[in-house]
């Protein structure tokens, strides 16, 4: 007769899977039930930002997932553009992909280093943190800030680039592009890093379609779907990218999608400096007492790294918002996917598969 003993996993910080608990009942080594617990890190965005201004609860946002704030920014600013009726300029819009698809690349890089090191793969770490640094001094030079930017305001951005960014820009894609065959040497293409993601973790694409999973998570099944494809907004219409799929559905085939991602994003920017066109970034607004959300409601969404994120907003004719609800992936992934994963999967298993979910905990208790 075996015997289950109960553990905890988590919550330590830093970072991702750090800031959530698991509780786990093990028969062995072998997982035989899991319970997701959040809470350990931000919490309570909605409320917050209902009781604040538009302009006080724009600083607030980007903290609902802090590894890739960018798309909280940009959803945010849209859906009060779309209530108040503001419009925003063709320069903004271009900035904005811009910082979105630079954000995209930086928060795969920082899954690259978190999945290397929970297979003890150190060398990953080491190298796509530093290379996710240059990709933060871009975002220094344009917002003032590494992590936290606060620059996709509504009705546009908050500054205008830097005259050299352009430049510094191309070379820094330049050398991303270099680098990431190396990755594939030590990392995508390595037998170990294969035993360890090959066959863990598998997800079915009716299970993706019927939970509403998203990101890599659903890519990874097969089915290209991508809300900058889907739904189109800024001016992702406008620009050349394809949507990566593989078909495993493991923890394997998800890494290879982010992997696909990169050089996709870095096609993106490529085009973004290409059409970079002149112009103003920022539309005239109220004074921030008389900034009155008309009465309405809206639902934006965009593809954030992890997948779609979306914000329902609702004005009510004052400085408030009457009602703010965010829709993360992680909500469905940490608890939906990531329990049902988990029963028969190893003890050693773990991080890795919540890694490959891209599982952001602020995003849950929000």
């Amino acid at each position: 007769m075996s015997e289950t003993i109960k553990i905890f996993h988590g919550p330590q910080h830093p970072g991702v899977t750090g800031n959530m608990s698991l509780e786990l009942d093990l028969d062995g080594e072998t997982i035989v039930k899991a319970v997701t617990h959040v809470g350990y890190l931000h919490r309570g965005f909605e409320k917050m930002i209902e009781r604040r201004t538009v302009i006080q609860a724009f600083t607030i946002v980007c903290r609902i997932c802090v590894p890739e704030p960018d798309p909280n920014e940009e959803n945010f600013a849209r859906g009060v553009e779309e209530l108040y009726g503001l419009e925003v300029s063709e320069r903004a819009q271009y900035i904005r992909v811009m910082i979105l698809e630079l954000a995209r690349l930086q928060a795969h890089l920082l899954w690259l280093a978190g999945q290397g090191g929970s297979i003890g793969h150190e060398i990953v770490p080491q190298w796509a943190i530093g290379e996710r640094d240059y990709i933060l001094d871009l975002f220094e030079a344009i917002t003032g800030g590494r992590v936290y930017h606060m620059y996709i305001y509504p009705g546009g951005v908050k500054r205008d680039l830097p005259e050299d960014l352009p430049e510094r820009l191309l070379a820094l894609l330049d050398t991303l592009a270099s680098r990431l065959p190396e990755y594939d040497r030590i990392f995508f293409d390595n037998a170990a890093v294969k035993k360890r993601l090959q066959g863990v973790g598998v997800v079915d694409a009716a299970e993706c379609v019927r939970n509403s999973y998203s990101g890599p998570v659903i890519r990874g099944c097969g089915i290209p779907r991508d809300v900058r494809k889907d739904a189109p907004y800024l001016v992702y219409d406008r620009l050349e990218f394809d949507i990566p799929t593989q078909s495993a559905g493991d923890a394997y085939a998800r890494a290879l999608v982010r992997r696909a991602e990169m050089h996709q994003s870095i096609r993106i920017l490529r085009q973004v400096v290409e059409q970079l066109p002149d112009g103003p970034i920022q539309c005239k607004l109220p004074r921030h007492r008389q900034f009155k959300i008309p009465r309405g409601e809206t639902y934006v969404q965009s593809e954030s790294a992890r997948g779609a994120f979306g914000y329902f907003m609702a004005g009510d004719g004052t400085p408030f918002l009457r009602r703010l609800q965010v829709r993360g992936p992680s909500i469905v992934h940490a608890f939906t996917l990531l329990e049902r994963l988990l029963v028969g999967a190893q003890l050693s298993d773990v991080a890795l598969i919540m890694n490959s979910l891209g599982i952001c905990p602020p995003e849950i208790e929000r």
